[in-house]
Order: C-alpha cells, then structure tokens, then sequence
C-alpha cells in the first residue's frame, strides 16, 4: 500500500501516521521529522531548514524532494509507505508521480484528516508548551495554516480528480479517529501486516 495521508498541521498525522504504518507493516516517512532530525544534527540542511520553519515558511521543493526521493528508495518502502507532510505542492505532487512511475508503481489512496481550525491552533498550542517548540507560536500556527490553505489543500483536488481521496473526520480522541481510519482502509481492502 502506497499512499499519503493529508491534513493541516496540527491534525494529527504524525499520530495516526505512526498508527497506520505498525498496523499495515508500512514504513510512515515524515518529512517534518526528517527536517527535525537533521535541524537537531546541526547539519547544513538543518540549519537552513531551522530559519526557514522558525519564519513559519515551507522547505523548498527541491530540497524536500531529493530527501523524499532517497527515502523512497531504501529497501524497507520498497512493498509501501505512508508518506506524511509531502506532497505539499502541486511540484511536489509531479515529482512524487515521477518517482512512483521509475519504480513501476502508482499511489493507492491519499487519505485526508478533515479539523476545526480553531481547535486544532488550541492543540498545537498545547503542543508547543509541553515539547518545548519555540516555533508554534500562535501567530506562526496560524501562518502555516494559511499556507497550508494557499498551497496545500489543492493538492486534495488534484487526488480526487484520480479517485484517491478518503475523506476522515480527524476531531476526537485518537482511539476515535485511528478506528474510523482502521474502518475505511479495511473497507479499500488494504490488509493488515
């Protein structure tokens, strides 16, 4: 299974995302996770990313594509993934479409956390104070949100031309949301590892 899950920051795709993946035997490839990682690394990438993410911007596509690009390639994505914060753009999407066909295969489903807005800023809030993130002020919350609105969310109607989109309520508690999930990947007739 080969697909993508979709939704504003703060949606809670990294927590179902992680979900997914033990569930099914997929890998979950965040990029925000990689970004972190290398921003902890104080590696060149990371230092560069930090300004950019403390600025409440997006890593540029071809940085975020040559990392997901090498990801997709190592042995453990090779029967799916789960990818989770890419494609965030309408680039994003071709180069993924690219990568996908030199490997002889195609996305299955892109699935997509439907949130309040307001909530889902109250939730990153709390975040920020019990992860120490100094990058989820409110007003860089509320940015992303708007970028994710501009840039992002067309990507759901790119996907729904292709008949992939699975709308899920992402509002509840997690056990809520990750059982309506479980409900509609059994229903597309994705088994579990």
């Amino acid at each position: 299974m080969r697909m993508i899950i979709l939704g504003p920051p703060g949606a809670g795709k990294g927590t179902q995302a992680a979900l997914i993946a033990e569930n099914r035997g997929i890998p979950a490839i965040s990029t925000g996770d990689i970004f972190r990682a290398n921003i902890q690394g104080e590696t060149e990438l990371g230092l560069q990313v930090k300004e950019i993410l403390a600025s409440g911007g997006y890593v540029p596509d071809e940085v975020t594509n040559a990392i997901v690009r090498d990801r997709l390639a190592q042995a453990d994505a090779a029967s799916g993934f789960l990818l989770d914060g890419y494609p965030r753009t309408p680039g994003q999407v071709e180069a993924l479409d690219e990568m996908l066909a030199e490997q002889g295969h195609s996305l299955d489903l892109v699935l997509e956390l439907t949130v309040d807005t307001d909530e889902v800023v109250g939730r990153l809030l709390q975040r920020a104070q019990e992860q120490g993130r100094a990058d989820d002020t409110e007003e860089v919350i509320r940015k992303r949100m708007d970028i994710y609105a501009e840039e992002t969310a067309p990507l759901a109607a790119i996907y729904s031309e292709r008949n992939l989109v699975k709308q899920v309520d992402g509002m509840g508690s997690v056990d809520e949301v990750t059982a309506r999930i479980t409900t509609l990947l059994d229903q597309a007739g994705t088994a579990p590892a």
